[in-house]
């Protein structure tokens, strides 16, 4: 694949999601979405309130939206922590790869009462590394040695497959051994057996013979 080709796909690799939600005020709701890491996430959201004169959602000015990101493969290790107006952005950075629970809670910044609110929630994934420059020199080093650590894992899977091959081969050669030496005893068992049974009567009728109880 030529360079060229490679920005579009590329550009075309980030991930956007986008919902929306009906929620009361001081309520929470998330979402749970898997980062690779290394992954810009970018957060957008507008929060409306419920109008009753008006009867529709329209922007509040005592309306805060707060906003927490958590780590789930890591205890929860919360990453993002904001209390935004009811209409803007958050970006984060994902140090490491798993399960990122993305919340938000309207809330009001005066005693007002519940309200019903709708919020707009935008959430676009892309790759933290910069887009790759064919005139750049080092974006094609980069290209490069990103390649070359692709090839080593793909040996080492293939090592790993091969030892696993081994094992299983070893392991279904010793399961055949043990179930053909269980059945040759099974068997020893039962001519063992057969044959006292029938030592046993032989010696029994000869007795009886001998005291003329038969």
């Amino acid at each position: 694949m030529k360079l060229g080709s490679l920005i579009p796909a590329l550009i075309a690799a980030n991930v956007a999601q986008a919902l929306h939600f009906y929620i009361d005020t001081d309520e929470t709701k998330c979402f749970y979405e898997e980062l690779p890491k290394d992954t810009i996430a970018v957060g957008k959201y507008e929060a409306y309130e419920w109008n009753s004169k008006q009867e529709d959602y329209v922007p509040a000015d005592n309306l805060k939206i707060e906003i927490t990101v958590d780590e789930t493969f890591d205890n929860n290790h919360r990453v993002v922590s904001q209390k935004n107006a009811p209409t803007g952005q958050f970006t984060f950075t994902s140090y490491d790869s798993g399960e990122h629970k993305f919340c938000l809670t309207p809330r009001h910044t005066d005693w007002s009462k519940r309200a019903r609110h709708r919020v707009f929630f935008d959430l676009v994934i892309g790759d933290a590394k910069p887009l790759v420059d064919s005139k750049r020199t080092g974006d094609i080093n980069f290209l490069t040695q990103k390649s070359n650590e692709l090839v080593k894992k793909l040996q080492e899977i293939r090592r790993e497959q091969s030892l696993f091959r081994e094992r299983e081969a070893a392991f279904r050669d010793v399961s055949e051994s043990v179930n053909y030496r269980t059945v040759k005893w099974t068997i020893l068992q039962v001519v063992v057996l057969v044959a006292t049974c029938a030592w046993q009567l032989t010696y029994l009728k000869t007795f009886f013979v001998k005291q003329k109880v038969v």
